[in-house]
């Protein structure tokens, strides 16, 4: 069982003034079926101006990059948008290659955040410089089914199992991901899983933050409540139980 620990900022304002020294680069993988940002046009400016924001779009959604943002996000020094075969693994990889800072931070594009998750993640990264750190999480309105109970497996599969998922804010010093070899590009699915038993297996402190990170739903209503929680359910466990043996044996 894994030992995870949890961030201990309380600051909920948006004063961003002790944060600027460190250096982010936040990586936002857009798919061919995406058709914007949503609510991260709003959340995106949450982050200090230094930030550097990296949207990072496929081949079948090559239009992207001209979806008109508004000016206070388009303005933004640090805004890039970069090309990647299609597949998650490898646009995140692309992201994190073309990177100028000193931590990644991976959001999914269906995902949200407030100003709890910028404070604490910034303090986060000052205490504890070396984690993986990644945050609680929640399910938007969108969806159909108990989607809180999801959340709540999740949240104690975090914590108690150290096993999160990438919807829940992946950061990480880009020299360990780069030492980690990144995210597996060949994997059929789950290669944030895998990264994570990567970071296990090379002694990587996991931290688990309070704040919440909220990502949508609506796979639940299109896919069937039921049918799709026990779809990941055995997914993951048929992943893991690999990675749990390779632990063990210290490989």
């Amino acid at each position: 069982m894994a030992v995870v620990s949890g961030s201990s900022a309380l600051c909920h304002n948006n004063d961003h003034s002790a944060l600027a020294p460190i250096s982010l680069s936040v990586i936002i993988p857009m798919g061919p079926e995406e058709s914007g940002l949503g609510r991260l046009v709003a959340d995106l400016l949450l982050l200090p101006i230094e930030t550097e924001i990296l949207l990072v779009y496929c081949t079948q959604s090559s239009g992207l990059q001209q979806l008109p943002l508004p000016d206070g996000l388009a303005r933004r020094p640090n805004l890039r948008w970069l090309h990647a075969p299609a597949g998650r693994a490898s646009q995140l990889n692309a992201g994190a290659g073309a990177a100028r800072g000193q931590h990644l931070w991976f959001v999914h594009v269906d995902s949200g955040f407030t100003p709890w998750v910028v404070s604490e993640l910034f303090a986060a990264i000052v205490q504890r410089p070396d984690a993986l750190h990644f945050f609680r999480l929640a399910f938007s309105p969108d969806g159909a089914g108990p989607t809180s109970l999801n959340a709540l497996g999740a949240n104690w599969r975090s914590g108690c199992l150290g096993v999160p998922f990438g919807d829940q804010g992946f950061c990480l010093p880009v020299e360990l991901f780069k030492g980690l070899g990144g995210y597996d590009e060949t994997a059929r699915y789950g290669e944030d899983h895998l990264l994570v038993w990567q970071a296990r297996r090379a002694g990587v402190k996991l931290d688990f933050c309070r704040a919440i990170i909220t990502t949508s739903a609506r796979k639940y209503r299109k896919r069937g409540w039921a049918s799709l929680t026990l779809r990941y359910q055995w997914l993951w466990l048929k992943q893991a139980l690999p990675q749990v043996w390779a632990l063990l044996l210290g490989r």
